[in-house]
């Protein structure tokens, strides 16, 4: 199950064959399909609190579930000019917050530029963190500069044993996170009172989903404090999308039917009707907009007519829009949901 740091882009990156494997599945009827038997068709936009922004796929890792296809040679990146256009296009608005993605976004010239923009305008920053990219040396200053800005970093670690982590993100990649959040630690990250939320996020490894949120929380807790020394503030479980290379597992174990019909048979209209779409717009490394970063790797932009484009963005427009949906959405909507801020009910 361990996968090498060199990066492998995934036989199925295309987002048309993607969707075209997503859409085919005799394992779950059509997604719009459950929503209109939820009475939640057509699903819409409740308003804008969160601006997401993918930088791009240039990531030092090759992690097994990644969404996004990112690897260290990967090209894609946002350029100056687009970043210019995202806080232009958020100076227009009152969303509270930022959501800084990538691949491992640090990476991207334009990051710290973005992160000290958004500040200027008064918003709340999140750095979607891998842990590895602080032990960089290019990134040796890392740390302080997020500290110094009151950059909140949602960290991924997939379990609280390397076996489990290295399986999913590669060699060595256990080890390397303790050190990181060791760093951060140091900082005041995860500390109380410090004002410097340090929050990690937890990918099931393998095709089933997440278990309780609190419960696993609990046991990182213990087991970081008790083996490493290492306090954080929350733990966000986020089901496995079959998009990209975790689509590509599923299919290589025989995995792929079985966990779109787990994942619809666990259709909860509850977190159906919270999911992070409706309260997101997604921008894409080269300004595309999108409901969620999940559409964005399928290909998928904002429709009915709102704007796909940051250089045509409309708060008012944007704010109540009708949202995109296909089958790979099922993972959102399962049992207690799944979004970028854990589960949604």
């Amino acid at each position: 199950m361990g996968l090498s740091l060199l990066a492998r882009q995934s036989p199925l990156a295309s987002a048309q064959v993607q969707r075209q494997h997503l859409s085919a599945t005799n394992a779950c009827p059509p997604f719009d399909a459950k929503m209109q038997e939820a009475g939640l068709t057509p699903l819409h936009a409740t308003g804008l609190t969160v601006f997401q922004i993918n930088v791009g796929k240039l990531c030092n890792q090759t992690c097994r579930h990644c969404h996004v296809d990112a690897g260290p040679d990967r090209q894609e990146q946002m350029t100056r000019e687009t970043a210019e256009l995202c806080i232009e296009a958020l100076a227009q608005t009152d969303i509270p917050t930022v959501d800084i993605t990538g691949g491992a976004p640090e990476l991207n010239p334009n990051f710290r530029w973005l992160a000290e923009q958004s500040r200027a305008l008064g918003r709340h920053v999140m750095d979607r963190c891998n842990l590895t990219v602080l032990l960089l040396p290019s990134q040796a200053d890392l740390a302080e500069f997020l500290a110094f800005h009151h950059v909140e970093v949602i960290a991924s670690l997939p379990y609280f044993r390397s076996a489990q982590t290295d399986a999913q993100r590669g060699a060595g990649v256990f080890e390397k996170s303790i050190l990181a959040l060791r760093m951060l630690n140091r900082f005041g990250y995860g500390v109380e009172g410090s004002g410097l939320g340090l929050n990690l996020v937890f990918n099931p490894v393998g095709a089933f989903l997440p278990p309780k949120q609190d419960a696993i929380e609990a046991q990182f807790r213990r087991q970081l404090l008790h083996e490493h020394g290492i306090t954080f503030n929350r733990l966000y479980t986020i089901a496995n999308m079959p998009i990209s290379r975790f689509l590509e597992f599923l299919m290589e174990s025989g995995n792929h039917e079985d966990y779109m019909e787990r994942l619809a048979n666990a259709f909860n209209p509850a977190a159906a009707a919270g999911v992070m779409c409706r309260y997101t717009v997604s921008v894409g490394w080269d300004g595309t907009l999108y409901d969620c970063d999940f559409n964005q790797m399928l290909d998928m932009p904002i429709g009915y007519g709102a704007p796909r484009h940051i250089k045509e963005f409309n708060t008012a427009q944007l704010h109540t829009r009708r949202i995109t949906t296909a089958n790979h959405c099922y993972g959102c909507t399962a049992g207690v949901g799944s979004s970028c801020g854990g589960t949604i009910t």
